[in-house]
């Protein structure tokens, strides 16, 4: 089938979605057909999760940092962790430490006066999705997030994380499960009290992206050629070739992440706004067919549109819809993943019990499209910039306390390009 290769958005590219699908649906054939087998087996998933959640209180698979750092896991955690695209890391830091680390970032935030100077959202990123009034803090590099990110803990969960995936054939190895580059996200601080919204249920790194774009195609291949039977969410094989449009003024992703995650730095309690997966990684499949059903506008998406999220709603995806498990009670310390193709939202929480304070660090193995982005990492690291996938409010470029390269560690140094 034809491709557009391009990463600048065309400016036809409605006549895109028009001709991909039409190419599609001739390629696929029967796609009514399976759509019902897609939906069969997310539906089956989904029972199984909800029998996981009545019998143990959570459908999220839960080990213990110790356990993962040992190399403890049975064959069957493993299998249950990639059936589910999920998983809790308990105590990935001590409880004590990890309150230290939300102390440290709160002083680093008063310290430097960020209430006075704090200029508001510097995006909408996340476009149509519901969301209350934003808890997301900018910040980039302090102390308690670069050393969490550099940390022996973490990288023994990333890596950990990154060997469930196929990321070799032969010798033709797509990435190294035991190098992740630094890539510095933000952190959320929600207050005792809180009324939200939540967030709209969605998926991350690329929306458009997913139908026009050629490494996107191979990814999706079997299932874009009616062999879902074949399809392996956990195939690496051409994840790392693939971008985004770059459109302007919004949040993007320049690398491949094999999972998104966050820490605990408060403990969290049910009910309390938590965040929710549908824990079947092959539901990709699901969002990818249903633009191609005859009830769907011929040159729309389900409400995709270029620069924002991939949304997942109840008009389109019900079935998904239904799917959303939420994570289980969190104390400080703890770190939750999802596989970059899971569902995930974050649940209406009224008058909130306690905090509800994480930093997000994901899993980005090293591969030739990480380590470039590590090398503007650098430099932004080295100025107290945002990152280039961010928008530039630079808040940090003259704070004190701001974490140094005189800081980093023999992980921190490799994580960001340097040699040890």
């Amino acid at each position: 089938m034809n491709t557009f290769t391009s990463t600048v958005l065309p400016a036809d590219y409605k006549k895109n979605i028009v001709n991909m699908k039409r190419e599609l649906r001739a390629q696929i054939g029967d796609v009514a057909g399976l759509f019902r087998q897609v939906c069969a087996k997310i539906d089956d998933e989904i029972a199984a999760a909800r029998k996981e959640e009545a019998a143990s209180g959570s459908a999220w698979p839960i080990v213990d940092w110790q356990t993962l750092a040992e190399s403890e896991l049975s064959a069957q955690q493993i299998t249950h962790i990639k059936r589910r695209g999920c998983l809790v890391v308990r105590q990935t830091f001590q409880h004590d430490d990890a309150l230290a680390m939300d102390k440290s970032m709160l002083n680093y935030l008063d310290n430097n006066n960020f209430d006075e100077v704090y200029r508001g959202p510097g995006d909408n990123f996340f476009g149509s999705l519901e969301a209350s009034r934003p808890e997301i803090y900018p910040i980039y590099w302090s102390q308690a997030q670069m050393a969490a990110r550099q940390s022996r803990q973490i990288n023994v969960v990333q890596s950990f994380l990154n060997r469930l995936w196929k990321y070799k054939d032969g010798d033709n190895r797509w990435f190294d499960p035991d190098v992740n580059i630094i890539y510095p996200d933000r952190i959320r601080r929600r207050l005792p009290g809180t009324t939200s919204k939540g967030l709209g249920a969605h998926t991350d790194s690329g929306a458009l992206e997913r139908w026009l774009l050629p490494a996107w195609q191979q990814v999706f291949h079997n299932i874009f050629t009616n062999r879902f039977d074949e399809y392996d969410p956990w195939d690496a094989a051409h994840r790392p070739e693939i971008h985004e449009y770059d459109v302007a003024n919004t949040t993007k992703c320049s690398a491949f992440r094999t999972f998104q995650g966050w820490t605990a730095l408060s403990d969290m309690y049910a009910g309390q706004g938590m965040l929710q997966v549908v824990p079947v990684p092959e539901a990709m499949a699901y969002i990818l067919l249903r633009p191609l059903l005859d009830d769907v506008p011929e040159d729309e998406l389900c409400g995709v549109a270029p620069g924002r999220v991939l949304p997942v709603s109840e008009k389109w995806h019900p079935h998904l819809i239904n799917g959303l498990c939420s994570i289980p009670p969190l104390q400080a310390g703890d770190s939750v993943w999802w596989h970059c193709d899971v569902i995930h939202s974050v649940a209406p929480v009224e008058n909130q019990q306690g905090w509800s304070n994480v930093m997000y660090i994901p899993a980005a193995p090293a591969c030739q499209k990480n380590l470039a982005y590590a090398e503007k990492v650098r430099q932004a690291f080295n100025k107290g910039e945002s990152p280039t996938d961010f928008p530039p409010e630079h808040y940090e470029q003259n704070w004190s306390d701001r974490f140094q390269p005189d800081d980093l560690n023999e992980n921190g140094r490799r994580a960001l390009g340097i040699e040890p």
